[in-house]
């Protein structure tokens, strides 16, 4: 399916669905509560249609069939029912006691059980029979949020070739937090099942790849990962929010009678808002610690602002939840107690669910915005402020720690951890001159209306489509016997022919140490016809050093590529040549030491050291140990590449560290891109020779050994493979 055709049918798939179901003496009620997703998705309706698949809230088991039924017709809504006991341990047990905890970085409070880790998958098996029994085999199917981290595996299992996207809602945490976790690779696993995996910043990730590389050994070339017969993406989507609903809402009468309200009721003095859900992740307790300092150390605003507090009640069953909702309150009436006079009430504090009006108002009414979580992965509510501030007035005053700050770099940032500074904050707000606020505003304004709610969700699945379309551009493509037959008889006529053979895992197996690998009898006689022929250039393109081609290939009619590139010796040179210029090693001195640290962990495990490299191995060690180290290190020296100019490549039991400007890509645009040769066979085994897979003209025969995705145009299975080939070749 290429870019520009158009998907049958969207299956979106989130843990509620956005209506309430109520039982009333007529039958059951439906009411939609459509959220920012829903409104988003309302756009695309027009071209695609959307099935909903998500739980509808508790509903007895005799009322299930009607509701079904309602839903459908009603809504397109294809409900996922659960047990009040499910219910329970999966969303009020896993997803809120671990999840969202180690999610947002708080490990202190994150509680582990068995039982509900049973709950979470049951649930997700609830979910994914729901999808298998709905889904046609041309549907995308869009997954969201840490509810149903297992349900891209379980639907991948099913339909292989699927169309499946994972959106994450929340942040994703460094891999120390994740570790804590004991099923953390069973969902990292998971998630990769997905073709597209989308988050809001950059930084959530990165710290998901980095847990990938840590967890799973796999890397990544700018977010992407060849997986298998796949490719998997990785990718930043910031969450938009429906710009004109929030701009025309603050026009409308109903939001206009409120603000007169609000503004009645404080008078001339300054608002400040804070509206956040009762969660120990939004920094409410924080925010009052600023307000206190606030009115301590900038006197001249006591009875000259006035804060208003919205806090909308979540979990409240859940103790801990219970005990922050006990501890807003007293923090408000301390306030309160300490600074209220008569006439003034410095901290106004509801603890309800806003109607639309009156939460637009409320952004409409004040001077300033305090949106200070502790962890947060967007924040929609700085978004729909500026959205409503139609005069471009009205100060952000907004946390570093949430999602938003890094597209609304306009608004004042701060640190919620640092109190001194949130009420210099708050000060600051209340006394920015009007240019300076429309200034600031106006550009994040310009920001948010360009990318909405709507280019949101156009981006993903656009993104979703090409991704998918590129897997099975790359999909394995065994060299059949009708294209083994076409490759020989182009070869056959060629006069010019070039051949570029990498050497360990494509020409010979790998050995337990490097020395071991060398060519046998048949391998020597298949390069020697080769090379005798006038007709034919023949590379040995490799990641070895130099001394070994030599002393094995030195004396044949055939160029060879050392180190990836790094050297070259043509026939008959008495020399060796290097690719790049001047001292290239420096980095060794700092790289070394973290190596023979790795070897000193894991016996059997050994450094190899070449001119532009230095590589570990770890073939003859322990396979357990060997694994876990690689990734470590993989993880430890990639944090260093930037900074000294050089790239890590995991490889077959080895982690290879080289110099950036060192490539078989770039070797191969250097000697041989702008000639013309009528046929080129190339053949490789890994990483590396992806490099040069992706730079050549798109006739070449361009094979990868093994049954793993590739920009190469085919694939064999085994070594005996390439030299059954060659052998054929050497016979034309």
């Amino acid at each position: 399916m290429t870019a520009h055709q158009k998907l049958s049918r969207i299956l979106l798939v989130s843990n509620r669905l956005p209506v309430t179901i109520q039982k009333t003496n007529t039958g059951l009620d439906f009411r939609s509560s459509v959220g920012g997703l829903a409104t988003g998705l309302q756009s695309v309706q027009s071209d695609q249609e959307i099935l909903w698949i998500g739980w509808p809230g508790t509903v007895a088991k005799e009322d299930r069939k009607e509701a079904e039924t309602g839903l459908i017709q009603q809504h397109n809504y294809a409900p996922v029912f659960m047990s009040e006991r499910l219910v329970e341990k999966f969303y009020e047990g896993f997803c809120n006691r671990t999840i969202w905890p180690l999610l947002h970085s708080f490990p202190m409070y994150t509680k582990y059980s068995a039982s509900e880790w049973e709950a979470y998958k049951e649930a997700n098996a609830l979910f994914a029979e729901k999808v298998i029994k709905t889904a046609r085999h041309d549907d995308t199917i869009w997954i969201h949020d840490y509810h149903l981290m297992l349900l891209p595996k379980l639907l991948r299992d099913h339909f292989p070739r699927a169309s499946i996207g994972f959106f994450l809602h929340v942040p994703f945490p460094p891999y120390d937090i994740l570790r804590l976790l004991p099923q953390s690779k069973e969902i990292v696993e998971s998630l990769l099942s997905a073709d597209l995996v989308g988050f809001h910043t950059h930084d959530y990730a990165q710290a998901f790849l980095g847990s990938v590389r840590r967890i799973l050994g796999y890397d990544n070339a700018l977010g992407q990962i060849m997986l298998g017969d796949r490719v998997v993406q990785v990718d930043v989507f910031p969450m938009g929010i429906d710009f004109d609903r929030f701009s025309h809402a603050a026009q409308d009468a109903a939001a206009l009678k409120e603000v007169e309200k609000i503004h009645q009721r404080i008078g001339k003095r300054k608002i400040v808002f804070l509206v956040s859900r009762l969660d120990y992740t939004k920094g409410i307790p924080q925010s009052l610690d600023a307000i206190e300092e606030f009115f301590e150390h900038y006197p001249q605003w006591r009875e000259n602002v006035t804060f208003i507090l919205v806090v909308v009640p979540s979990r409240e069953r859940v103790e801990r939840y219970a005990s922050l909702k006990r501890q807003i309150d007293e923090q408000v009436g301390s306030i309160i107690s300490a600074y209220a006079t008569l006439d003034w009430v410095p901290i106004r504090y509801i603890y309800r669910n806003l109607d639309f009006p009156f939460l637009v108002a409320l952004y409409e009414a004040s001077d300033a915005a305090l949106i200070t979580p502790l962890r947060d992965g967007m924040n929609l509510i700085a978004k729909e402020y500026l959205a409503v501030q139609n005069d471009c007035e009205g100060v952000l005053i907004l946390s570093e720690l949430a999602g938003a700050a890094k597209e609304l770099l306009e608004s004042v940032i701060v640190n919620p951890n640092n109190t001194e500074d949130v009420a210099a904050a708050i000060d600051r707000a209340l006394t920015m001159p009007v240019e300076e606020q429309r200034r600031r505003n106006e550009i994040m304004r310009r920001r948010l209306q360009s990318y909405g709610l709507e280019q949101w969700v156009r981006a993903f699945l656009r993104r979703l489509n090409d991704v998918v379309s590129q897997s099975q551009a790359l999909s394995v493509k065994i060299l059949n016997a009708t294209t083994k037959k076409e490759l020989l008889k182009e070869y056959a006529k060629a006069e010019r022919r070039l051949l570029i053979l990498d050497y360990d895992g494509t020409l010979v197996p790998f050995a337990s140490e490097p020395s071991a690998a060398k060519p046998d009898k048949e391998l020597y006689q298949i390069l020697q016809t080769l090379s005798d022929s006038p007709k034919n250039s023949v590379v040995i393109l490799s990641g070895r050093g130099r001394h070994s081609l030599e002393e094995w290939f030195g004396s044949m009619n055939i160029m060879l590529a050392a180190e990836h590139g790094g050297w070259e010796k043509r026939s008959g040179d008495a020399e060796w040549h290097s690719t790049i210029a001047g001292s290239q090693d420096v980095w060794k001195e700092q790289v070394r030491p973290i190596l023979q640290l790795y070897v000193d962990r894991v016996p059997g495990s050994f450094i190899e050291e070449k001119d532009f490299a230095l590589a570990w191995h770890y073939r003859q060690a322990d396979v357990e140990s060997g694994s876990v180290a690689s990734k470590e290190l993989l993880d430890t020296v990639s944090n260093l590449a930037a900074n000294f100019g050089i790239r890590v490549l995991p490889g077959s039991k080895t982690v290879e560290v080289r110099n950036a400007g060192i490539g078989k890509g770039i070797f191969f645009n250097q000697h041989f891109a702008k000639k013309n040769i009528p046929f080129m066979l190339v053949i490789g085994d890994d990483w590396t020779d992806e490099d040069l897979f992706g730079v050549l003209p798109s006739a070449t025969y361009s094979i990868r050994v093994g049954k793993s995705v590739s920009k190469a145009r085919f694939n064999v299975e085994t070594i005996s493979d390439v030299r059954a080939l060659l052998s054929d070749l050497e016979r034309k």
